[in-house]
C-alpha cells in the first residue's frame, strides 16, 4: 500500500479508521516502503483476488461460491476465517438483490478499471477490478469492493468514493456506479448516498491529512 499510488478501497479504509488502526496501517506502509528500497522481495499476492474472481463468477453462474470458497479454504487455511465471512456478506446482498430485482443479470463483456490522478496532491488513486453487470438488458452495474473488515464503510466515506468513481469512470453515469461493502452486505449508490457537491473538499482534505500524518510517522524510523 503505497499512499501515492493507493487502491481507493484501502483509501477508504484509512478514511474511517480509528486513529490506533490508521496509524498501524500507515506504520505498517512505511515499513513496507523502506524494506523494498532495501531490495527485499514483496509477500504474495492480493488476499482478496482469489474470493473477488470467484465472487465474478458466481454471478455469471459459472460457479457456486460457496464451493469455490471451501476449495479455496482447503488450498491455503490462512483464509480460513475472512473467507467464510466475505462469502455469507457476498451472498447475502447478492440474493437480496436477486430478489428486489426480477430481471436477468449478465456480466458485462468489458475490462472496467482506471488509475485515476490526483493533481492537486501528486498521487493517484486506482479504481480496478470492478465488477460489471448488465440488469434486464436495459441498465448496468458497476460494482466496486469494499473488503475490510474493520472499519465498517459508512455511507459519508462511500459518497466520497463514489464520488471519486464518477470522475474516473466515465464510460458509465454516476447512477450505475456501486460500492459493495463486501462483509457487511451492504452496498452504496448515488441514490442511497446522494451528492452533496462538497465531496472534492473533503476527500482532499481527509487525503492530504493521511499524507501529513505518514511523514511525522516516517521520521520516527
Amino acid at each position: 500500500m503505497s499512499l501515492q499510488k493507493i487502491h481507493l478501497r484501502k483509501l477508504l479504509q484509512l478514511f474511517d479508521a480509528a486513529d490506533g488502526k490508521r496509524r498501524a496501517l500507515l506504520r505498517a506502509d512505511i515499513r513496507d516502503e523502506m524494506a523494498s528500497a532495501a531490495g527485499a522481495e514483496k509477500n504474495g499476492g492480493d488476499f482478496y483476488a482469489p474470493f473477488w474472481s470467484d465472487a465474478k463468477q458466481h454471478m455469471g453462474g459459472a460457479s457456486d461460491l460457496k464451493l469455490t470458497t471451501a476449495a479455496r479454504i482447503e488450498l491455503n487455511k490462512g483464509r480460513e476465517r475472512l473467507y467464510p465471512e466475505l462469502r455469507d456478506g457476498f451472498l447475502l446482498w447478492w440474493n437480496k438483490k436477486r430478489r428486489w430485482i426480477n430481471e436477468p443479470f449478465e456480466p458485462l463483456e468489458v475490462k472496467i478499471g482506471i488509475h485515476h490522478p490526483i493533481p492537486e496532491l501528486g498521487t493517484t488513486v486506482k479504481i480496478e477490478n470492478l465488477i460489471g453487470l448488465k440488469v434486464g438488458g436495459h441498465s448496468n452495474r458497476i460494482i466496486y469492493p469494499y473488503f475490510s473488515e474493520v472499519p465498517t464503510l459508512t455511507p459519508t466515506t462511500a459518497r466520497l468514493g463514489l464520488w471519486l468513481m464518477s470522475e474516473g469512470i466515465k464510460a458509465f453515469p454516476p447512477e450505475d456506479h456501486r460500492i459493495l461493502d463486501v462483509i457487511r452486505g451492504e452496498s452504496f449508490s448515488s441514490k442511497t448516498t446522494p451528492m452533496r457537491g462538497n465531496e472534492k473538499i473533503h476527500f482532499l482534505s481527509k487525503y492530504s491529512a493521511i499524507l501529513e500524518e505518514r511523514e511525522k510517522l516516517k521520521k520516527e524510523y
